[in-house]
């Protein structure tokens, strides 16, 4: 069953209310921005494919950073930062940006400098086209794999974590050549404080009909 958290007075205050967006939905938003968020393997893109399908409109931002590193200004920057080996035939490869962008506080932050400005705009533009969409949309959901590590949480009317069983998210990884330590060197949150910070809790253990109901409930309790 998808479950609210309970209040958290540690947690900053948002400019938009005397709660931060994560503390209690905003229920009767027109449209509701939500925040999804999830560690390595326990299923995000999943959760947003279920969403879709339900009726949310939906925004990768690991999709715009893949096309934001595609564009000549964030390529040739990022080549000027790293050098001529991330981007093998003019192609910038992601997982190498990554390995020199996380090799020191330094990088990592020049990086975040020059796309989380870039992704905010392009998601600030995705929310108004969706808010005037006829009919509207069930809520705009943003997949943002950092959302609470970022800081990026302030004008969400509710976050979603989705967290799995220990193994699951190994399977699921190691599938896609990933690793659970990957999320200490990427300075991701674990799951559990994930949880801990987010609206609602989504278990990603079973079917996907299973995932589907959760997140179903989700989407009616933000619903005017």
């Amino acid at each position: 069953m998808a479950t609210p958290r309970s209040k958290d007075p540690e947690r900053p205050s948002s400019p938009r209310g005397t709660d931060a967006p994560g503390d209690r939905p905003r229920v009767g938003t027109p449209v509701p921005l939500v925040g999804l968020t999830g560690g390595m393997g326990a299923g995000k893109s999943t959760a947003l494919d279920a969403l879709r399908r339900l009726g949310a409109a939906t925004l990768s931002t690991d999709e715009v950073v893949h096309e934001l590193l595609a564009t000549e200004p964030v390529r040739a920057a990022v080549i000027d930062r790293f050098g001529e080996q991330v981007a093998p035939g003019g192609v910038v490869d992601r997982a190498a940006v990554a390995a020199e962008a996380f090799a020191t506080d330094a990088d990592r932050a020049w990086l975040e400098g020059l796309l989380w400005p870039l992704v905010g705009a392009r998601a600030g533009a995705w929310v108004r086209e969706v808010r005037g969409r006829t009919p509207a949309p069930r809520a705009a959901v943003i997949e943002v794999p950092l959302l609470f590590e970022s800081g990026l949480t302030d004008g969400y009317d509710a976050t979603i974590a989705v967290v799995s069983d220990e193994l699951l998210r190994q399977q699921r990884a190691a599938a896609r050549d990933h690793v659970l330590a990957d999320e200490r060197s990427s300075r991701q949150l674990t799951q559990e404080e994930k949880a801990r910070r987010a609206t609602f809790v989504v278990r990603n253990d079973g079917t996907t009909e299973d995932l589907e109901r959760e997140l179903s409930s989700v989407l009616d309790k933000l619903a005017p």
